[in-house]
Order: C-alpha cells, then sequence, then structure tokens
C-alpha cells in the first residue's frame, strides 16, 4: 500500500521536486523524483499526471545539449509514470510519441543517433510503455493520416536498431516496440478486436510501411544465423502478420477503385497508398520475390523454432491472402509440405495440422488456382527428379522426397492428373528405381550359410505390424535410413490416392524389362500395395474412396503369381555342385566359404546349367530380390487380412520352401513372413498355421517327390514343417516320411544332401514330441538288468529273503549279457529264447503269440536308423557328419525299445569305429558324440566291443597328442586337435561308468588321462581330465586312490603299531611335482 493516496496528499510531496527539476535538470533531482513517485498510489499518480510530466518532457525539450545519462534517467522516470497511468488525450500521446522518438534522431544522418546502449534501450521500452498506456479508443485514434510522418519514422527507426545493432536484446525489444506499434502486440486486449472499417483504415495506413518494413525484416531474417534464433523469430512473426493484415482478400475486395481524397496537408497525402488492383499486383510480385528469400533461408535453419514460424507464415499468408499473393502460392506449398517430413517432432505435427486445417477448407483442392500451381509444381519436380536423384546429397535427397510426399499429401485423389501423363509417370518412376537401386557386391551376403537347422524355428511377434520390421539394406545412392523410410511413404501415397491398376501395369513392365530394375520395381510394388489397404496413410482427404478388398486381392493374386514363377522364384544364390555330383567340399579353393555348403539345396534354374558361373554380385542382386519378394508376401498378407486365407495355397509352399534355403538372409526373411502371414490370418501361432493347412501341403510334397528333378528344394518343405509344428502332424507325414525314405534310395548319389537335413529335422522332431515313448515293462526290466549287471563289482549279501531260484536267475541272466556283450547273439537264439519264455498272456489279447505293432515314431526311427548304416560311409564329409547327427537322434527316440535298437547298433558299430578311428578330426567328434549316447542308451552291449575296437585307439591317441599340448600356445585352444582332445576327456569318463569297465581297461583310462593332470597342460584338458578321475572314483576307488597318492602323497601315513613297516609311495618332490594341485583337488573330492 503506497503511502500518499490522496492527490492532495502527492501534491504536497512531489511539488517541491518538480519545481526543483524545472529549475535545475540533473540526474540527481531525477532519480529523486522517481523515488518519490514510488510512494504514491496509481490513482493519484492518474490525477496528476501532466503535472509530473511536464518537468520531465519539459527537460526534454530543452534547447542545447544534454547529457546521455540525464535524457536516459528522463525517459526511464517517464516511462515508470506512464506505466502506472493511462493517457487519455490523443494530443498527449502524440506529444509523448514524438518527442520520445527525438531521443534518437540524428540530424546529420538517416540512422539512429551513436548514443549509449542504455538509452536506446530506455526509449524503446518508453514507447513500448507509452503505447500500451493508450486508454480505450485514443490507440485508434492516434492511427489518423496526420500521424504518418511520425509514425513512419518511429517504424523505420526501429527496424534500423533491429537490423544494425549488435546487441541482442535491443535487437529483441526494437523487435517488440514494431510488433506494439503495428498492433500485433500478444497482450490481451491491447488492441481490442477491430470492425471492417477500422481494418481498412489502419490498412490503408500501415501500407506506406510495407515496402520498407517487409524489406528491412527480410534482410533481419536471411541475416545471419549467428544472430539467435528469437530474432528471426520474431521477426517472422512481424513479417507475415504485416502482409497478411495489409494484403488480406477480405479487406482488399471492399476496396473502391477510386481513391477518397484524405483531409490532411498535400504533403502527407502523397505518403498515403490506395490499395486498388494494379498495386496489389505489383506489390505482391515484390513481396513473392521476398518471401522466396525468406523461405530458401528459412526451410534450412538449424533451430527447430525458426522452421515452426515459417510453418506459421505459410499458413496465415495462405488462408488470408491466396488472392492478393497468388505467386507466391507455389514457393509456399513447396515450404510447408517440404517441412513435413522435418526432423523435429514439433515441426512435424505443425506440419501435419496444417495440412490437415487445408484439406477441411479445401484450402487447396477447391483452389482451382493453387490445384493448378500444385499440379504444375509435381510435374516440375517429377520432370527433375531422375537429374536430382543422381546429383544431390543425402540432405538434399530427403530434401526433395519431402517435397514430393508433402505434394502427394496435399494433391490427395488429383495426384492422377500428373499420373495420367505418360511422361511423367516414366520419369517419376525411372526416378523412384533409379534411388532405389541396392548396393550388392557385399560377399558377406552369400557367405552366411545356415548351417544347422536350429533358426527354422519361429515363435510370432507380438509387433502389430510385424512386417516393418525389414532386414537393413544398402543402397548405392544413399546411406541415410531416413530416405528409405521416406521413398516408402512416398510409394504408399501413391497406392493410395493413385490409379492402382495403372501403378502396377506400370511397374510390372519394369520388372519384366530388366533384372536391373527387378528389386526396385518388386519394393515399389509391395509398398503400393500397402499403401492402397489404407493401413499405414494418413488421409487428410475423407472424401477419397479406397480401392476394395477384391479389387486389392485380384492385383495381390496377379503380382504373387508373378513373385513365385519359376524364372523368378528359383534364382542361383549359390556355387552349388549337389546336383552334378561334385565334391566342393573336399576342395580346397578360394570360394570355399561359398562353395563348402554340401548339404545347401539351392539349385539353378534349368537354363542355369549351360550358363558360365555366377559373379557374387549375381547371387547377391538374386538373395535380395528373393527377400524383397519375401517381404512383399509379408506386406500383402498384412494389408489383405483375414482375406488372405484365400491366398495361402498359392503362397505358404513356396515361402516354407525358402525357410529352408540354406542362405542365411533368405531363411531369416522366410521364417519372418511366415510369421507375418500367421499374425495376418488370424493364426495363433506359426505352429497353428502349418497345422491347418498340412494336409495340402503333405499333399503338394507327395506329388513333387514323384518328380524330384523338377522339385528338387520338396525336402525342405517337409524340413520346416517338422521343425514348426507338433506331435498331431505325425499321422500326415507318415506316409510322406516313408516317400522320402524310398526316393532317399533311388538318389543317395545325387541328392543324399537335401534328404538328410530333412531326416535331421524328422529324427530331432520325434525326440522332441516323443520324450517318453518306452514302455514301462521295458524300461523296469531294462532297469533290472543294469542292477544284475552291476552285481559282479560288489560283494552280494545272502539274507533270508535270498532264494536259491534267485540265484539261478542272477547266473542265468549273467551269462546271457556275457554273451551279448561278447556280440554272441544271432536272430535264432532270440527266437528260441522267446519260445523257452511264454509270455503273459492277457485275458483280454485275442491273439498272444502276435507282437503289439510298433508305434510309428518307432518304426520311423528304425527305418532312418537303417539308411543311416548305409551313409555312414558316404565319401561326402558333411553327409557323414549329418548322419552321425540323425543316428545320434535314432538311438534316442529308440532307447526304449531295445529289441529294435540293439540289432541296428550291432550294424553300425562297423562303421561307427571306422569314423571314429580313420575319418577327419571333424567326423571323430561328431562319432564320439554318437558313441557316448550308444554307451548310455546300450550299456553292456557295447563294453567289450568298446574295450577291443575304440579304447586302444582313443588312448593311445590321447598320450601321442599329450606332448603337443603340454608345449602349445595358446592359440592351440581354437584348433581341431584341442577339440578332439577335449571332447574325448570329456566323453571317457561317462563312458567308464556307464559300461562299467573292468580293472585292466580302467587302468588304460586312468594312464592315458594321468598326463593330463599336469600344470602344463591347457586349463580346459586339466578340469576334463580331472571329470575323468571323478568317475573313475565312482567305479573303482581304491585304485584311484592309490595312482592318485603315487602321484603325489600330501600326507605321511604312520603305522597304527610299530611291529608294522611304514607306507611308503613314489610321488615326487613338491618342487618339481606339475600333478600337485589337481592331485590335491581330487584326493579332496575322494574323501
Amino acid at each position: 500500500m503506497a503511502v500518499f493516496d490522496t492527490p492532495e496528499e502527492a501534491f504536497g510531496v512531489l511539488r517541491p521536486v518538480c519545481v526543483q527539476l524545472t529549475k535545475t535538470q540533473t540526474v540527481e533531482n531525477v532519480e529523486h523524483l522517481q523515488t518519490q513517485l514510488q510512494a504514491v498510489s496509481d490513482t493519484a499518480l492518474q490525477e496528476l499526471q501532466q503535472y509530473i510530466l511536464f518537468p520531465l518532457r519539459f527537460t526534454l525539450k530543452t534547447p542545447g545539449p544534454k547529457r546521455e545519462r540525464l535524457i536516459q534517467s528522463v525517459v526511464e522516470c517517464l516511462t515508470f509514470v506512464l506505466s502506472s497511468t493511462c493517457v487519455k488525450e490523443q494530443e498527449l500521446l502524440q506529444e509523448l510519441f514524438s518527442e520520445l522518438s527525438a531521443c534518437l534522431y540524428s540530424p546529420k544522418s538517416q540512422k539512429p543517433a551513436a548514443v549509449s546502449e542504455e538509452l536506446k534501450l530506455a526509449v524503446i521500452r518508453g514507447l513500448s510503455t507509452l503505447m500500451h498506456s493508450a486508454y480505450g479508443d485514443i490507440i485508434l485514434t492516434f492511427y489518423e493520416p496526420s500521424i504518418l510522418p511520425r509514425l513512419g519514422f518511429a517504424v523505420s527507426l526501429l527496424l534500423a536498431l533491429a537490423e544494425q545493432e549488435k546487441s541482442k536484446q535491443i535487437k529483441i525489444a526494437a523487435l517488440k516496440c514494431l510488433q506494439v506499434l503495428l498492433l500485433q502486440c500478444d497482450c490481451q486486449d491491447h488492441p481490442r478486436s477491430l470492425d471492417e472499417l477500422e481494418q481498412q483504415q489502419l490498412g490503408d495506413l500501415f501500407a506506406s510501411f510495407l515496402p520498407g518494413v517487409s524489406t528491412a525484416l527480410t534482410r533481419i531474417i536471411t541475416g545471419d544465423f549467428k544472430q539467435g534464433h528469437s530474432i528471426v523469430v520474431s521477426s517472422l512473426k512481424i513479417f507475415y502478420k504485416t502482409v497478411s493484415f495489409i494484403m488480406a482478400d477480405e479487406q482488399l475486395k471492399r476496396i473502391s477503385k477510386v481513391q477518397a481524397k484524405p483531409a490532411v496537408e498535400h504533403r502527407v497525402a502523397e505518403l498515403m497508398v490506395h490499395r486498388e488492383a494494379n498495386w496489389v499486383k505489383n506489390t505482391g510480385d515484390k513481396l513473392t520475390i521476398l518471401i522466396k528469400k525468406i523461405i530458401e533461408c528459412v526451410s534450412v535453419h538449424p533451430h527447430w523454432k525458426v522452421r515452426l514460424e515459417l510453418v506459421g507464415l505459410v499458413e496465415e499468408l495462405l488462408l488470408r491472402c491466396s488472392q492478393s499473393l497468388v505467386e507466391s502460392a507455389g514457393p509456399l506449398l513447396k515450404a510447408l509440405v517440404g517441412l513435413v517430413n522435418d526432423e523435429s517432432p514439433e515441426v512435424q505435427a505443425r506440419c501435419n495440422k496444417v495440412l490437415r486445417h487445408f484439406a477441411d477448407q479445401q484450402v487447396v483442392v477447391g483452389n482451382k488456382a493453387f490445384a493448378d500451381i500444385l499440379s504444375e509444381s509435381l510435374h516440375s519436380l517429377a520432370t527433375s527428379l531422375p537429374r536430382l536423384m543422381n546429383s544431390e546429397d543425402d540432405q538434399g535427397k530427403f530434401s526433395t522426397l519431402s517435397l514430393l510426399f508433402g505434394y502427394l499429401k496435399l494433391l490427395g485423389p488429383k495426384v492422377n492428373f500428373v499420373l495420367n501423363s505418360v511422361a511423367h509417370l516414366q520419369r517419376l518412376s525411372k526416378a523412384l528405381i533409379q534411388v532405389l537401386e541396392l548396393d550388392v557386391a557385399d560377399i558377406k551376403i552369400v557367405e552366411e550359410r545356415r548351417w544347422n537347422s536350429d533358426n527354422l524355428n519361429a515363435s510370432p511377434k507380438t509387433a502389430t505390424q510385424p512386417w516393418n520390421q525389414m532386414q537393413r539394406r544398402y543402397f548405392r545412392f544413399f546411406t541415410d535410413e531416413r530416405i528409405f523410410l521416406l521413398l516408402r511413404q512416398v510409394c504408399q501415397l501413391l497406392g493410395y490416392y493413385g490409379n492402382l491398376y495403372l501403378l502396377v501395369d506400370h511397374f510390372m513392365e519394369l520388372y519384366h524389362e530388366s533384372v536391373v530394375y527387378r528389386k526396385q520395381a518388386a519394393m515399389i510394388l509391395n509398398e503400393l500395395v500397402t499403401g492402397a489397404a489404407g493401413l499405414e496413410v494418413e488421409d487428410l482427404h475423407e472424401k477419397h474412396i479406397k480401392t476394395s478388398p477384391e479389387e486389392l486381392r485380384e492385383i495381390v493374386t496377379s503380382i504373387l503369381e508373378e513373385y513365385t514363377s519359376q524364372e523368378n522364384w528359383y534364382l542361383v544364390t549359390c556355387m552349388e555342385a549337389e546336383e552334378m555330383g561334385e565334391e566342393l567340399m573336399m576342395k580346397e579353393s578360394s570360394l570355399q566359404a561359398i562353395t563348402s555348403g554340401a548339404h545347401t539345396h539351392q539349385v539353378t534354374s534349368f537354363l542355369a546349367f549351360s550358363k558360365p558361373s555366377p559373379t557374387i554380385c549375381s547371387m547377391n542382386s538374386n538373395i535380395w530380390q528373393i527377400c524383397i519378394q519375401l517381404e512383399g508376401i509379408g506386406q500383402f498378407a498384412y494389408a489383405l487380412g483375414k482375406d488372405f486365407r484365400l491366398l495361402l495355397m498359392s503362397a505358404l509352399y513356396p515361402v516354407l520352401e525358402k525357410a529352408g534355403d540354406q542362405t542365411l538372409l533368405i531363411s531369416q526373411v522366410a521364417t519372418s513372413t511366415m510369421v507375418d502371414i500367421s499374425h495376418a490370418c488370424g493364426y495363433g501361432s506359426l505352429q497353428h498355421l502349418i497345422n491347418q493347412n498340412s494336409d495340402y501341403l503333405v499333399n503338394g510334397i507327395s506329388l513333387n517327390l514323384r518328380h524330384l528333378a523338377l522339385h528338387h528344394h520338396t525336402p525342405k518343405v517337409l524340413e520346416v514343417m517338422l521343425r514348426n509344428s507338433d506331435a498331431s502332424l505325425l499321422p500326415l507325414v507318415a506316409d510322406v516320411v516313408q516317400d522320402v525314405l524310398v526316393t532317399l534310395d533311388q538318389f543317395y548319389d545325387k541328392r543324399a544332401a537335401s534328404f538328410v537335413s530333412v531326416l535331421h529335422a524328422l529324427l530331432a522332431a520325434l525326440a522332441q514330441w516323443f520324450p517318453d515313448t518306452g514302455d514301462l515293462g521295458q524300461l523296469q526290466e531294462q532297469s533290472l538288468g543294469e542292477e544284475g549287471s552291476h552285481l559282479h563289482r560288489r560283494p552280494v549279501t545272502l539274507g533270508n529273503s535270498t532264494t536259491a531260484e534267485d540265484i539261478e536267475q542272477f547266473l542265468l541272466n549273467y551269462l546271457k549279457e556275457k554273451d551279448v556283450a561278447d556280440g554272441n547273439v544271432s536272430d535264432i537264439d532270440n527266437e528260441e529264447e522267446e519260445q523257452s519264455v511264454p509270455p503273459e498272456v492277457d485275458e483280454n489279447d485275442i491273439r498272444p503269440d502276435v507282437e503289439p505293432p510298433l508305434p510309428v515314431q518307432i518304426q520311423i526311427a528304425t527305418d532312418v536308423m537303417e539308411r543311416c548304416i548305409h551313409l555312414l560311409s558316404d565319401k561326402n564329409l558333411q553327409i557323414r557328419l549329418k548322419i552321425l547327427d540323425v543316428l545320434d537322434l535314432c538311438v534316442v527316440v529308440l532307447q526304449s525299445h531295445k529289441n529294435q535298437l540293439l540289432p541296428l547298433a550291432h550294424r553300425a558299430w562297423p562303421s561307427l569305429v571306422h569314423r571314429l578311428t580313420q575319418d577327419t578330426p571333424l567326423a571323430v567328434l561328431r562319432a564320439f558324440k554318437v558313441l557316448r549316447t550308444l554307451g548310455g542308451k546300450c550299456g553292456d552291449f557295447l563294453r567289450s566291443r568298446f574295450c577291443k575296437d575304440v579304447l586302444p585307439k582313443l588312448a593311445g591317441s590321447l598320450v601321442t597328442q599329450a606332448p603337443i599340448s603340454a608345449r602349445a600356445g595358446p592359440v592351440y585352444s581354437h584348433t581341431l586337435a584341442f577339440k578332439l582332445q577335449l571332447a574325448v576327456l570329456q566323453g571317457l569318463g561317462p563312458l567308464c561308468e556307464t559300461l562299467d569297465l573292468g580293472e585292466g581297461d580302467l587302468n588304460k583310462v586312468a594312464d592315458a588321462c594321468l598326463i593330463y593332470l599336469s600344470a602344463k597342460q591347457p586349463v580346459k584338458l586339466q578340469e576334463a581330465a580331472r571329470s575323468v578321475f571323478l568317475h573313475l572314483m565312482k567305479v573303482d576307488p581304491d585304485s584311484t586312490w592309490l595312482l592318485l597318492n603315487e602321484l603325489h602323497c600330501p600326507v605321511q601315513f604312520t603305522p597304527p603299531h610299530p611291529s608294522l613297516r611304514p607306507v611308503r609311495l613314489r610321488s615326487a618332490p613338491e618342487q618339481q611335482n606339475p600333478y600337485l594341485a589337481n592331485v590335491r583337488l581330487l584326493l579332496r573330492e575322494l574323501q
């Protein structure tokens, strides 16, 4: 609350101060006055306003030179008074305006006076406060023709300060003051809303300033970026608000053709402007030049707020000045659409909002002039597009394509006027084809093979649009990922608004025209269909009629037929020699990484056998073409939704073929496409998709197997089905599996690799689907037999429960297992044995003499294992490796049916021994894995065979390699020899335990592994050797303890009685003993 509330009290205090200031104009007197004013209420100040202003105005008017500090103090004090009061008289307002403006007047030059920055800032703030203090309609009476010279002086003064001053603070203050003078203030109720007549009068007045204001502001806007974004934003706002007010169509249409004579002196009348048609046209032409300059500079301004203000400029000018600035419509629309894909989300959002508003108001489509300008711009852009795509850098391409995207978005359905022109459609399509050209020189695409089938499994993605997860690709003419996304959006808009039949036919012609265009045309076709579905397109034109689902399905069907045709689907993607019977796997060549996939299945098309060898680039190109077509099928499914179920008969089988492809990229994309299809068609999972369509898939496989020479990819379809289904598929594929085995018997020398992959998938599936396939009675019998087999190595305690029959049965079992272990088993013995032991007869069993039929999976595993026995000696290493994997799975599946497993294991043994002892290290590794599985499942059956045929060579190999591994460096752990040593050491322990080896054989194993307990060996080999001895402890702990103590005896054994001799073990001294650490660990475990 002020001290002096009444005018009387305030007058008593202020009168002496005002008198003193009038007599002596000093800074101290002015500051004293301002101090006293702060203690006076606003109402009292309002009453004494003119009295207080008198000494201040008198000081400013006093002739002669004055100190800048005094003028600054006076202006600041005057500003304080005006901020607390209202100016209610027009004359006072005009006089104060002139007096404040004169503070910066320089009679010698047209520039502002060379005074301090503080004074300039004070005067600018004073002018702004003065205009805000004008009461009610006084502000409008101020803007009369007579004020034109003084107002023009102030405007030019402020423009000069905004343009020439170095101080950012002064620049911003000058621009804000200019906004106030031109009635563009952001304050509420300043001024009040103007009626039509008032707007027209102010427009006539401000029109005199338009040339100077627009050119000066253009210079500021297009100045150095370093001046700061806030200055450019303010200048842009003043520019478009001033232009849109003076050039507003609503005002101009009410202007009379004859100018009324204003009641002012002649010199002032000459400054007045009559906004008739010629003036509007001339001014519009000149403003167009300035607008182009502004757009050219601001559209690439680094600060997003400046670009955001440019969107405001476009909106304001196009909405309010569409007739007067018709020549500027082209650049303005170009600026707007160029910012549609701006990097700033705020600018993007504002652009889309403005575009939506334009569409709602039909600013472009409803305005024939604008629509023609836009169509012409699109024509022009389409003409120059190929050249621009070839010559511009990535940023330039992005800007140009953003422009194209914006034009298409604004034109909407009217884009067909351009597309119906053959010349322009060709230029547009050639530009898109050109910029989308892929870089296919990367050798890694061909190199990356799918060596195992694990990645054929796929689980549905949770994404709502899984097809958006595209493979990363590299283009020849750009590297920026945003350009590819923008190209996709352009193609989708073309598909949505354009004539789809025309576009698909045109790009299909390009697809057929040249191999060079094929990949790009396919990419564009995929996006056209996606766009036509309208699922990813923001529609600004609500009346646009979308392509009907029936028409879309017809178009997709025709494209699908083209994609999956023989010449476009079965392309050369690797240097494959399986069909010609060559052994590329065994050759050492520079292209080994490419040719080594002997079990790959991709083959050349029929004419390719007579063609020269394909190059890396051509194979890469083919791989990408197949991937793009596969992605297209996924997009078609996404576009059609559940309607795509009608096309599954023609689409699913080819996709499954590619999911089994040995080229990693193709396999990944095909698997992703399968997931897309399952999403689109409403299947819960990939498994559900395959199961629901398995009948026709199995029928196709069965038919194609009869003509394998023509359909050599058929096994891959079955492989993928098995990888992604469940046990319910088995009854359907059982007959097909038999067909596969029969076909394998016919073509084992030519196409074994493809079939072996299928067999691997089949057995892996059976092992997963039927984990407990064994009969419970057989499992119990097996456990009893194993228990009996271990009885010989621990004392049998005969209690009261043991009878003579038990002992007899024990001896019979022992003799039987001994014969089995020695290999003295024949079918006659089996038959006699079966006849000697009458089976238990079930009362419900009609024919107890007939064995129950084998389960389907057991019969299949038996048939497959028989083929594996024959193929174990195949000359192709890759086939041998795969067969060993299949054999391993066969043993797992047959583990509960010993009557089938043991005879087959007996027949497979010689070939398996050959693989273990006389094959490459890679095959030995795989064979040893099979041996471990056999040992675990067959038990005693293998004991004597293993000890006789395998153990000596394994032990000898370990002893031979031990000195080499002890001397080797860290690189040795990456060699095959190391991996083989490690595998044997890791497997020997479990084998000794499961096969229940005798003492002599255990000693062989211990002697061979003992040297690997040395600290000189690699750490992993030491760990593996320790694991062997841990298993030996379970079989024969006493011998193991003695052996370890002879290496190193950590404690001295004192005899319990002096009469007994001390026990002396032959252990090396601790300082020279390399076995010390590992032996101590093992002995600790043993205790």
